[in-house]
Order: C-alpha cells, then sequence, then structure tokens
C-alpha cells in the first residue's frame, strides 16, 4: 500500500465543504479517475496526495519513500528539444549512460505509440502528442505516486483519443496513478473510480 486516506475532507475559510468522509487506498500499479462536477474538489484533492494542501478533517499516510510527479493538463515542454531527449533525460538524471538511457527511452516511447516521432521536436508536435510525451516523460521518471490533472480538457477529440488509449500503462513502472478528469473515456480507461460527486 502506498496512500491510505482515512474520512478526509477539505474546506476552505468561509466556504462550504468541497467533500467530507473520504476514504481510499492507493497501491502501487494503480490506475484511478477522480471525477465529480467543477468545484467539487478535484484539484484540491491531487493537492492533498501531493502533499500541498493539508486536509481539514481525517487522516492521509503515507507508507515508503518515493517521488510524486505531477502532470499538468497544459503540456510543457522545451520546444526545440526533440521527443527522445525529453524522455531521455530522467533516465540520464538516474545515472545511465547515454546509450542505456536512449534504448529505455525508446522502449517508452514506443509504449506510448511514440517512436516514430522521437526525433521530432516538441513545437511540432499536436497537443495529443504533446499531452502523450509528458505521460511517457513522467513514467521514465519513475515516481511512486503520479497525479495528471485534467489530461483531455484542451484536446479535440482525436486528440484526446490518442492520449486515453496509453493511460492503462501510466502504472506500468509500479507508480500509483490518479486522474482528475470529467471525461467518461479517461474515467472508463482507468481501473477504478473515486467519485467526489458521492461525497
Amino acid at each position: 500500500m502506498l496512500i491510505s486516506a482515512d474520512q478526509i475532507g477539505h474546506q476552505f475559510a468561509g466556504q462550504l465543504p468541497l467533500f467530507r468522509n473520504l476514504t481510499f487506498r492507493l497501491s502501487s500499479g494503480d490506475v484511478v479517475a477522480l471525477t465529480g462536477p467543477s468545484g467539487s474538489g478535484k484539484s484540491t484533492t491531487l493537492g492533498i496526495l501531493a502533499g500541498w494542501i493539508r486536509p481539514s478533517e481525517g487522516r492521509i499516510e503515507r507508507f515508503g519513500a518515493g517521488r510524486t510527479l505531477w502532470v499538468f493538463q497544459n503540456p510543457h515542454g522545451v520546444p526545440r528539444r526533440s521527443s527522445l531527449s525529453h524522455v531521455m533525460l530522467p533516465f540520464l538524471a538516474a545515472g545511465l549512460s547515454r546509450d542505456e538511457a536512449e534504448d529505455s527511452a525508446q522502449r517508452i516511447l514506443e509504449k506510448f505509440g511514440l517512436a516514430q516521432l522521437s526525433n521530432s521536436l516538441f513545437q511540432d508536435l499536436s497537443g495529443g502528442e504533446a499531452q502523450r510525451l509528458m505521460l511517457a516523460r513522467a513514467v521514465a521518471a519513475s515516481p511512486s505516486l503520479l497525479l495528471v490533472d485534467e489530461p483531455t480538457a484542451q484536446l479535440d477529440s482525436k486528440s484526446a483519443s490518442t492520449v486515453i488509449d496509453v493511460l492503462g500503462d501510466l502504472g506500468m513502472n509500479g507508480a500509483a496513478v490518479v486522474i482528475a478528469t470529467h471525461d467518461a473515456r479517461v474515467r472508463d480507461a482507468c481501473d477504478r473510480t473515486i467519485d467526489l460527486g458521492a461525497f
């Protein structure tokens, strides 16, 4: 088990509670959709999981050390760097040789349907390709917890479909993955759902 949340809730000063009595467990390899209407606290819950926000009530526990990474809804990359170099960087930072990092990065790019774009510059990628690249880079960094905020919110239907196709692979290195989304297709691509609308 990686994270245990017991009866957590959150309320900002002077406002009604966003949610209360939320209980769940996250384990390595879980890919979980976090759903609910606008204003229900999806981004706040991600902030609580990241350790940036302390819940107003309840208890959240983390078991074991590890990194948390957050992939935002607007993909941010280095415009004139290649797709390959974006994914190689975490491997180089971990001490792999350049050849080892390139081999590992190519395998992840292939998994995310980007192998044919390995030499393409970030600035030349479509929205869906750029979002998949950011997800691939996050997987390469081997986080223990991966938080993804509305990965299809800024994409057209076709681009969103290419992102949804790879969501099930986000836990491939053993990360626990939580995806905040209002997109039913994203929800259905996950292993299970935490619905803040029910709290």
